[in-house]
């Protein structure tokens, strides 16, 4: 009987011969500087990245640019047309919130078509709509100073037709137009302030659908779909489902539609009240950063304070962990402090 074959000694390469450990961590590789693209603004030549935008490229460059639906922590949608700019070579306008910058693009932020076309579209927006508490909407611009610039005429197309009735705005049916009776009126969306829950009010006789509070609720945030925009045309308006009341709609009260809000067209509770009453005074309130205590995401929260009471609460929108956004606690849970105790201060 032949003996079995003798087997060579199992061996581990790998553990006969380990790797040297490296005395330090390799090196990442360099980072290859981002690719510049050669254009000309208002016939100054200027570098900007690639991929980057005609507003980024402009802003850069310290040039003002208005924009009425542009907000940097959401996607821009290009529907405010404030921001125009006139590209030659091209049959249009621009929207420079969204166009990219090419090499070699010839640029014109303040050319007399330009000028013209933003003055008609605050035209006919403060024809329409109530434009008292349009704040800022840039960081160094506003819809008043906008339309001081160009020579904007609110009035240019008559005084303004009778305010809606509670519900006649949700009511309309896209393409049922009806000509106006008696003298010529500018059209209005004005009409009632909706109050349908104790955090935050809807004033859409203020709202210019710049789209901000949509994309907010949506994908760019907070993907609560709870708002859209119904109708076409002038009857185009911010909806719920249905146009149900917001209690009985998908809305979580994060309050982040009023974080983006220009116009004061949704506004605290607590705020629209002040107003009403003559007591709202933002010369006399005290602003504090600080860190929302609900939970562990270290939210940044902006304190608004008046008269020793919490009137309101933003969020930086460069914050890193918010971006603006926050949550119904952070927003809105701070009534617990209003309601403390007031502890007495005793002399000597």
């Amino acid at each position: 009987m032949s003996q079995p074959a003798s087997q060579p000694p199992i061996t581990n390469p790998v553990l006969l011969n380990p790797p040297a450990r490296p005395s330090r961590p390799p090196e990442a590789p360099p980072t290859a500087a981002p690719k510049m693209v050669q254009a000309t603004i208002d016939g100054k030549p200027v570098e900007a990245p690639a991929g980057s935008t005609i507003l980024d490229a402009c802003r850069a460059q310290g040039i003002d640019t208005p924009t009425l639906c542009f907000n940097e922590t959401l996607e821009p949608v290009g529907v405010c047309r404030a921001c125009v700019v006139e590209v030659e070579g091209a049959r249009a306008l621009l929207p420079a919130c969204s166009r990219r910058i090419d090499d070699g693009m010839a640029v014109k932020t303040d050319s007399e078509r330009v000028r013209l076309s933003r003055r008609v579209v605050l035209e006919l927006l403060g024809s329409s709509v109530d434009m008292d508490l349009a704040g800022p909407v840039v960081p160094d611009g506003s819809i008043a100073a906008y339309a001081e610039r160009y020579g904007a005429d609110f009035t240019r197309f008559g005084p303004p037709a009778e305010p809606a009735e509670a519900g006649e705005r949700d009511a309309h049916q896209a393409g049922h137009h009806h000509p106006a009776e008696g003298e010529p009126t500018a059209a209005t969306v004005a009409q009632p302030v909706k109050i349908d829950n104790n955090l935050y009010i809807r004033d859409y006789a203020k709202c210019i659908l710049c789209y901000k509070c949509v994309e907010a609720c949506g994908e760019d945030a907070q993907n609560t779909f709870a708002i859209a925009v119904a109708g076409r045309g002038f009857d185009a308006r911010i909806s719920t489902e249905w146009n149900v009341g917001l209690p009985d709609s998908a809305c979580v009260y994060c309050g982040n539609c009023i974080g983006v809000c220009p116009t004061g067209a949704l506004m605290f509770t607590s705020e629209f009240e002040m107003r009403q009453a003559g007591t709202w005074d933002e010369s006399a309130q005290a602003v504090t950063d600080t860190i929302c205590p609900y939970c562990g995401v270290g939210c940044t929260l902006t304190l608004h304070a008046q008269d020793d009471r919490i009137v309101k609460v933003t969020s930086p929108s460069d914050s890193t962990v918010t971006e603006g956004n926050l949550c119904i606690k952070g927003r809105f849970g701070f009534e617990f402090v209003n309601n403390r105790p007031v502890v007495e201060r005793r002399e000597g």
